[in-house]
């Protein structure tokens, strides 16, 4: 499955599609930096006690570089001299980050930290912000992927950032599927209980589902305790296709429309300028 084909069937995506790549685009014209991966040793004793990689004194993980590397992308679109959507908002979150001497910083806290107060153009800044972090912090996720023990880490959030899912995989194997939890933000993918909700942490032993034909193994699962949901693929070999959580937000429509929650934060939360 390609992603052309995909939006051939689903052409009311192509307005994210052609955000997207406008934004990978600008993104390619930037240096972005590859974050040092950490001494794990260091690291231990936090990961064990469930404190994610990145909130982490003990990983120190520098994350102002990438604060800055998002600016940078924020300037690049704002000053691009398109007349589009994404240049005319831009340019006054450009405009706020220029008054701000600590921009690069409150961006990262934006992504990583909790603030009691979402700054101005919240949303818009934390699409581009984890855009740009996503690869920043690239190098790190491979390597921490390899050194973690899933087994020590059956969490309701991603161990690297701390976020809720917002999709899952079920991975079919000789007696039914593994399941592995999908971040939005970073883009990790952890182990987690096959029947175990996310959001309440109740287990019934079987969630429900909203199955929906046509969409390349997609599906709902939803808790019938908070109401809270997942999408949900089931299968493999589509993962950078079907789990980047644009590609399904007709989804997120169905599962409202049903008075279900979506738990996790959306980096495509944006102006409904998008979706028409």
């Amino acid at each position: 499955m390609t992603l052309d084909s995909w939006l051939e069937a689903h052409p009311y995506l192509r307005p994210l599609a052609e955000l997207s790549a406008e934004v990978d685009r600008a993104a390619a014209e930037i240096e972005i930096p590859e974050a040092p991966v950490p001494d794990w040793d260091d690291y231990r004793s936090d990961f064990l006690a469930g404190v994610t990689l990145l909130q982490s004194a003990d990983a120190a993980v520098d994350l102002d570089p990438g604060g800055r590397t998002a600016a940078a992308l924020i300037e690049r679109l704002a000053l691009a001299g398109s007349s589009g959507w994404l240049a005319a908002e831009t340019r006054p979150l450009h405009a706020e980050l220029v008054r701000d001497p600590h921009a690069a910083r409150h961006i990262v806290g934006l992504l990583v930290q909790e603030q009691s107060a979402a700054p101005p153009f919240a949303g818009l800044m934390r699409y581009l912000g984890w855009r740009v972090m996503a690869r920043f912090i690239g190098p790190i996720v491979l390597a921490f992927n390899s050194w973690r023990d899933e087994e020590k880490w059956h969490r309701r959030y991603c161990p690297t950032c701390g976020s809720l899912p917002a999709m899952a995989q079920l991975v079919p194997e000789e007696h039914g599927h593994r399941r592995h939890l999908s971040c939005g933000c970073c883009g990790t993918r952890w182990r987690y209980g096959r029947t175990m909700c996310p959001f309440c942490e109740t287990d019934t032993q079987r969630l429900s589902v909203v199955s929906v034909e046509g969409e390349g193994g997609l599906r709902i699962d939803y808790c019938d305790s908070c109401r809270g949901y997942l999408k949900s693929y089931v299968g493999e070999g589509n993962e950078a296709l079907l789990l980047a959580d644009w590609t399904s937000l007709h989804l997120d429509l169905l599962a409202i429309d049903r008075g279900l929650t979506r738990q996790a934060v959306s980096l495509y939360e944006l102006e409904p300028a998008l979706q028409q």
